[in-house]
């Protein structure tokens, strides 16, 4: 029985998924279908293919996807403002350097089904180098990620279940990181301060769009 609700939400999923496609290919995004996490790594990885420097916008679907070690052995200098190691200096230039990196791998924290792409962020660099700068974005994201609805759905969805999540994730000291629940808070550590809506590609910017039929991420 299990195996059945399994198959029939992989079926409902790529449905879905196919569907998101479509529509963010018809709002000039490149987006691809993929089957699984293993799928989109090797396609990821196709697509950065050249690339001498790397981006990280801070994605968990990302650092899942264990990308970094390949890139470097592909001869790319990989720029993670995540690193623990860091000082605050070190992670700022860092964040400064991906606004013009060759590729800048991200997720997206909702997209919905008519192909609009919606992120909230903190400062503002994960979602400016998604909109322009590098030379390639590549933003791959999980069904669960996917909204069928209008963008204030995906707000909602974002708010739900990814703003509290990342906050308690991060260490910030905020109401949402001890309920879980968004308060429209005025913390200074709040981590959803920018919102973006790209409703079609952006002229000057390469985005490709991996739509992953599994659950990635927040």
């Amino acid at each position: 029985m299990k195996e059945k609700t399994i198959a029939l939400n992989n079926w409902i999923g790529e449905k879905l998924c196919k569907k998101t496609v479509a529509a963010l290919n018809n709002n000039r995004f490149k987006a691809e279908y993929c089957e699984n996490a293993e799928e989109a790594k090797k396609r990821a990885l196709e697509l950065a293919e050249g690339a001498t420097t790397v981006g990280f916008g801070g994605s968990r679907s990302i650092v899942d996807l264990e990308l970094a070690g390949a890139l470097v052995e592909a001869g790319a200098t990989i720029l993670n403002h995540g690193a623990a190691e860091l000082t605050p200096e070190e992670k700022m230039a860092l964040m400064k350097q991906q606004q013009t990196c060759s590729v800048f791998f991200s997720s997206a924290n909702a997209i919905t089904v008519d192909g609009a792409i919606v992120n909230i962020d903190g400062l503002g660099n994960r979602v400016s180098a998604m909109i322009f700068g590098p030379e390639k974005v590549i933003i791959v994201a999980g069904r669960n990620k996917l909204v069928d609805g209008d963008i204030c759905d995906a707000i909602k969805r974002i708010k739900t279940y990814a703003c509290a999540p990342n906050t308690f994730r991060l260490g910030k000291k905020t109401p949402c990181a001890e309920t879980g629940i968004c308060v429209n808070c005025n913390s200074p550590e709040r981590i959803c301060n920018v919102t973006t809506i790209m409703e079609k590609c952006p002229r000057a910017t390469d985005i490709h769009v991996l739509i992953v039929n599994e659950e990635m991420g927040l």
